[in-house]
């Protein structure tokens, strides 16, 4: 009999040692609470709490994303925009951030969400549909910086706010993309105009090139031909001075050389004689005639 109760003993307490047992993850935090009122603080690892006495509360203090719910904000221009909005955030592993999270605020995601369409409403609903959506990191500042603000009781910490939408009413949004397509083409036409005038420039300057290249040519040949009348006048003062009559036969000749005529010129006249001298040509001389006539 007294090894039965034993047993029974010992069994039971083996039960209320494994049923007290809790292992608190690196991810969480544990808060241990005796009879409803806070005891004691559980970090990572082996923890033993009495069974049905002792409760532990496991808070998971990883960086978590809500999603603000989309909503309809009256802009300042009397718009109707769709605005939504994330939030992103973590609850601080010290011991008071982590019991701030669950004694000082209920349903703390729920609170977020509803401070930060609040705050979106207020900061929206002083700017036009235009500004609130080409000053977004405006928006997401001011935002984060309430958010900050209101919860620093919470222990959380809210790491970062993004604007995911600003949508515009359909017809206003039909009547934007008309006027984006409009600047785009405006920009098109333009690029068009200076590329046609680029091109025409271009061309005008080949032109010029062209110009100052046939110039250019037109000059170099008549200094050509300005020095060839040089050399020809300076070979008439050096072999025709006095001799007029000779040079006229001599521009003749050429005359008739370029029609591939015939001139027959005597051998022993003055003008063959001055072209010899000119191309350094000595005349032939006709040999005296050495035969003896019988006697």
């Amino acid at each position: 009999m007294n090894n039965v109760i034993i047993l029974i003993i010992a069994g039971a307490v083996i039960f209320l040692f494994f049923s007290g047992i809790r292992i608190v993850r690196p991810t969480h935090r544990g808060l241990i609470e005796r009879f409803g009122k806070y005891n004691r603080f559980a970090n990572p690892g082996f923890h033993w709490i009495i069974p049905m006495i002792d409760l532990m509360y496991q808070v998971n203090i990883t960086e978590k994303m809500i999603d603000a719910e989309p909503q309809e904000i009256i802009t300042n221009d009397n718009l109707n925009a769709k605005v939504d909005a994330q939030v992103y955030f973590k609850i601080k592993d010290d011991e008071a951030s982590v019991k701030n999270s669950q004694y000082n605020v209920n349903k703390i995601e729920y609170q977020i969400v509803n401070l930060a369409r609040t705050t979106l409403r207020n900061i929206i609903g002083t700017m036009t549909l235009k500004s609130a959506n080409s000053e977004r990191g405006k928006i997401n500042k001011e935002l984060h910086g309430t958010l900050l603000d209101e919860t620093r009781s919470w222990g959380i910490m809210i790491i970062r706010t993004e604007l995911k939408e600003i949508d515009p009413p359909k017809d206003v949004q039909e009547t934007m993309n008309k006027i984006v397509k409009a600047e785009n083409e405006k920009i098109a036409a333009v690029d068009y105009a200076t590329a046609a005038e680029t091109k025409a420039d271009g061309e005008k300057r080949a032109e010029i090139r062209r110009a100052e290249g046939v110039k250019q040519g037109q000059i170099l040949r008549a200094e050509g031909e300005a020095q060839a009348i040089a050399l020809v006048n300076e070979a008439a003062e050096k072999y025709f001075i006095g001799n007029a009559q000779i040079l006229r036969k001599i521009q003749a000749l050429e005359t008739s050389l370029k029609d591939n005529s015939k001139i027959v010129v005597p051998a022993g006249s003055d003008l063959v004689n001055v072209l010899g001298d000119m191309a350094g040509i000595i005349p032939i001389r006709e040999k005296p005639d050495t035969t003896y006539a019988p006697v």
